[in-house]
């Protein structure tokens, strides 16, 4: 590293993990003003950054600086906008930062990184034209194949295609895949919105004759979708837009686009359906260069809207992992069934060796029935079936193109006889986020329940938010993504994904404000607007307002927040404009506490009024928005959403609140969310806590919540100071709980707390996923409560880190990281013998934070053997305030460990043993 004034050179100080817009190195960007992030990294606790200076340059080795930010005195290393620079398009530009500290130190320049813009405006700049398969007179299913050949004149210094297609595509140069991304264009609100993707190719291309070939595939566009069994939702004919373009050495151009003078032909996937799976005949097989006259024939140019276009915004699907199986079963029926070990979602890659013409089936499950026979009656109408008929040369592999299966168990048909293990491989397919959370405690049930909430989030976020990856439904449903958002954002880097989402939700959302079930949303895109205001239910609109706040708050967004800010107004205004009183939303169908377990015989709904669910989640999505205006200095609206509030706030305890302050729905779920969105006065607080705690308790200390209350059950017990008795809900084994699950095997979370029963037997066959995410919220109690690491609204992102561990009866120690844009944030504590309890936490460079150590208050605190109320011998510690029994430390950056006497420590294990003694 550089230094300057003198300062010590031994200090370590860089700047690392460069991104924009959240990637490392992304290309095809559409973003007017795009964003660098990076992280700092320095020896020195408390280290700030005081200034910055970036450079972009033309060329790698900087000789062609196109912009320069001289030195900007400022601690800002997130989401930095380069002034006054004007991007152009197709262009790529090399970035370097250098960073100065708090102490006059320099980090010198960073190894550099670039970003490289798309079309840009792209709607303008589309040259090329959609071209089809002309239709099929005997039915033909197949997913059809278009090539294009072309001669390379020269030698090539850059090479970009441009693409995308209604319906699924994947692309072929020279008989060699394009891109390691499945899935492509993805699935947004398709008649408003399409996504291109951007690929380098300029390694591909040969001299002299050249072949671009494309499979397209119905995907969402246009295959099964719904549990209505309809096709073609969004259209009906499956198209491509491409465009090749070429930089020569001599600084000559050319492009390749589709257009009338491609050709297209059938294919060997004989059939491809998201839902249905595959069928594929390899005896049809042909390179790209296949020369038969017959086989090819010229394509359609289609006439379809070219303005609708935008460069990818999600990270993309990708392979992400594989997965061996553990065993090869026969069940009672006779099957042969491989187990893969992991409810996953993704394909099977296998390997066979048959005659031409014989044929074999992949059948898939998420479970086997209590007799050990392969189920799938909770599919519905989805297939889930890989059919593959043999060419017969030797050893054939196959791995599908355009579906994808939720499963455990694989049945095969038509096999030989013999078949090992190492021919099949499980290939793990989601979007490529980045995994930032980490946990494990002493408990191995719950580090199994901290996977499964990780496997889920792996088998939903495949492009959007979906609430189960195997059966004929695979929806983004609106409460599910709301209900999970920041479990999801502490386990991954979600902000790009739920960008792209977002957008679609406000692209989906009614004219009159209305929020559909689902986004991308299924008769919106055959209707304008919505009509029928029925459909947008309370919890599940909300992600509207939640989903964009929890974004920013976890990653400091700004500019998502502000791009969303008007459909968040939209949904509140649509709410205050419905029933009879503005302050209470009590007409329209809601889904309330859904599978709450206090429902009534043969329904759905929890025993939660729907009334009250609703006027809960309007006051709080006022709540957030009036934030969201604050933050984006909008004065006139927060007061106005200030008032609303209020009037709400006043609404609520009018209508749901006796006089005496005791809540009039004597539900689970009513007192945690009039807890959770404080809606209530002092008085009636302090009556609910009590009464939420006997509801509890009279459950047998189980919880009865549904997909509404249980997500904020944990954290409402653990603020009221009942962090025990959460504990206790925690670490219950039987029905109904989280670790239920768990002791029967699961691998994912359930839809359903008995999806199967403890006699072995199956909740239900139509609606009975083992692979959905929502009652996984309790994810987020496990990082922001027992672990501890919180997020401050006020300084978000984590450029403020909150850390406040809650031991609890059941653990004798945690650690937890959280990977922020910032750096890692990272949290543990453990009780060690004789009564001590150690705490270690890290705090990134460039920010700050506190960490509360629990039972502290009167005990002495040493921090790496120095005791903490001597603060001039410990470095990085700024203040110490005892508050009730515990002690807080205000931190600069670095890593710490305290120690001090754990008197909890046996209290937690008596309250552990008398609270299981109680349920049993």
């Amino acid at each position: 590293m550089g230094s300057q004034d003198g300062k010590d050179d031994l200090l370590m100080f860089n700047v690392s993990h460069l991104r924009c817009e959240y990637r490392i190195n992304p290309i095809g960007l559409d973003v007017k003003s795009p964003r660098l992030s990076w992280q700092l990294q320095s020896d020195r606790r408390n280290c700030m950054q005081s200034a910055y200076q970036i450079q972009l340059s033309l060329s790698e080795d900087f000789d062609e600086i196109a912009w320069d930010s001289g030195k900007i005195r400022t601690d800002q290393s997130i989401h930095v906008e380069l002034n006054h620079f004007q991007p152009s398009p197709q262009t790529r530009y090399y970035y370097r930062i250098q960073a100065w500290d708090d102490a006059g130190n320099d980090s010198g320049w960073s190894e550099s990184a670039y970003f490289e813009m798309g079309l840009m405006d792209s709607h303008n700049k589309w040259q090329a034209e959609w071209i089809t398969a002309q239709p099929s007179d005997d039915g033909d299913t197949s997913c059809p194949r278009m090539r294009k050949q072309f001669n390379v004149k020269q030698p090539v210094t850059s090479a970009r295609i441009y693409v995308t297609a209604l319906g699924l595509y994947e692309l072929h140069m020279n008989n060699t895949r394009v891109g390691e991304d499945y899935f492509t264009p993805g699935w947004t609100s398709y008649r408003k919105r399409l996504q291109y993707q951007t690929y380098d190719v300029t390694h591909l291309l040969q001299d002299g004759q050249n072949i671009l070939g494309a499979y397209l595939g119905d995907g969402w566009y246009r295959g099964y979708l719904g549990w209505n069994k309809e096709r073609e939702i969004f259209g009906s004919t499956s198209a491509l837009l491409l465009e090749l373009h070429m930089k020569y050495a001599d600084g000559s151009e050319e492009c390749i686009l589709s257009n009338g003078d491609w050709t297209a032909a059938p294919s060997a996937i004989r059939m491809s359906d998201i839902y249905m799976g595959e069928t594929y005949d390899a005896r049809m097989e042909s390179d790209w260069s296949d020369s038969s006259q017959t086989n090819w024939s010229p394509v359609n140019v289609l006439e379809h809207p070219k303005d609708i276009i935008v460069a990818q915004e999600n990270v993309p699907v990708t392979q992400v992992e594989q997965l061996q199986p553990i065993a090869l079963l026969t069940t009672p029926q006779g099957d042969r069934v491989v187990d893969m070990g992991q409810n996953m979602v993704g394909w099977v890659r296998f390997s066979i060796q048959g005659e031409a013409g014989q044929t074999v089936e992949l059948h898939h499950a998420e479970i086997l029935d209590h007799e050990g026979n392969f189920y799938t009656d909770n599919l519905r109408a989805a297939k889930q079936c890989i059919s593959y008929t043999c060419k017969g040369d030797g050893v054939e592999s196959f791995e599908p193109h355009f579906t994808f299966q939720g499963f455990r168990y694989v049945k095969l048909v038509g096999f030989p006889e013999h078949v090992c293990l190492d021919e099949f491989t499980g290939i793990v397919l989601h979007s490529n986020m980045e995994q930032t959370g980490q946990f494990s405690c002493s408990s191995p049930l719950v580090n199994q329940l901290h996977h499964n909430i990780l496997w889920g989030q792996k088998g939903n976020f495949l492009d959007v938010p979906t609430d189960c990856p195997q059966r004929d439904e695979r929806l983004g449903w609106t409460g599910d993504a709301q209900m999970f958002v920041r479990t999801s954002s502490y386990l991954m880097n979600t902000a790009p994904f739920f960008t792209k989402w977002l957008r679609d939700l406000e692209a989906d959302q009614g004219e009159d404000g209305g929020i559909p079930f689902f986004v991308p949303d299924l008769r919106s895109s055959t209707s304008e607007g919505w009509g029928d205001t029925s459909h947008s239910s309370a919890a599940w609109g909300d992600a509207a307002v939640i989903c964009p706040w929890t974004i920013y708050e976890m990653y400091g967004d700004v500019r998502l927040l502000d791009e969303q800010y008007e459909s968040m107004k939209r949904w509140v205004e649509y709410i205050h404009v419905q029933g009879d009183n503005p302050y209470l939303w009590n007409t329209g169908f809601h889904f309330g506490d859904w599978l709450g377990l206090d429902s009534k015989p043969d329904s759905y709904v929890g025993a939660t009024d729907t009334d009250y669910v609703a006027t809960a989640f309007y006051a709080y999505s006022v709540s957030l928005t009036q934030k969201a205006a604050e933050v984006l200095g909008k004065t006139d609206d927060a007061e106005y959403f200030k008032e609303l509030h209020t009037n709400i706030v006043h609404a609520f305890r009018n209508e749901f609140v006796t006089p005496a302050g005791k809540i009039a729905v004597p539900s689970q779920t009513a007192h945690v969310l009039a807890l959770q969105f404080d809606l209530l006065d002092a008085t009636a607080r302090t009556r609910a806590v009590d009464q939420l705690a006997k509801l509890v308790k009279e459950a047998g200390n189980h919880l009865t919540t549904g997909f509404v209350g249980t997500p904020y059950l944990n954290p409402v017990l653990s603020d009221a100071g009942l962090h025990d008795l959460a504990y206790t809900l925690l670490f219950q084994e039987d029905y109904p709980s989280w670790l239920y699950q768990v002791t029967q095997g699961a691998t994912t979370v359930w839809e359903h707390w008995d999806g199967i029963k403890e006699d072995g037997s199956l909740w239900s066959a139509d609606m009975n996923s083992f692979n959905h995410y929502a009652y996984g919220a309790i994810g987020e109690w496990l990082y922001r409560y027992v672990a501890g690491i919180r997020s401050d609204e006020h300084q978000p992102g984590f450029r403020m880190v909150h850390i406040e561990p809650q031991p609890g009866p059941g653990l004798d120690w945690v650690e937890a990281s959280l990977e922020t844009m910032y750096g890692q944030v990272a949290s543990s504590w453990h009780r060690l013998a004789e009564g001590e309890m150690e705490i270690r936490v890290h705090i990134p460079t460039n920010t700050r934070g506190t960490v509360r150590l629990p039972g502290a208050g009167a005990q002495i605190v040493l921090e790496q053997g120095k005791p903490l109320d001597q603060l001039d011998q410990i470095s990085g510690v700024q203040d110490i305030q005892n508050i009730g029994d515990d002690v807080e430390v205000t931190l600069g950056s670095g890593s710490y460990q305290f120690t001090y006497k754990d008197t909890d420590a046996k209290k937690d294990r008596d309250v552990q043993e008398a609270a299981l003694t109680e349920s049993v």
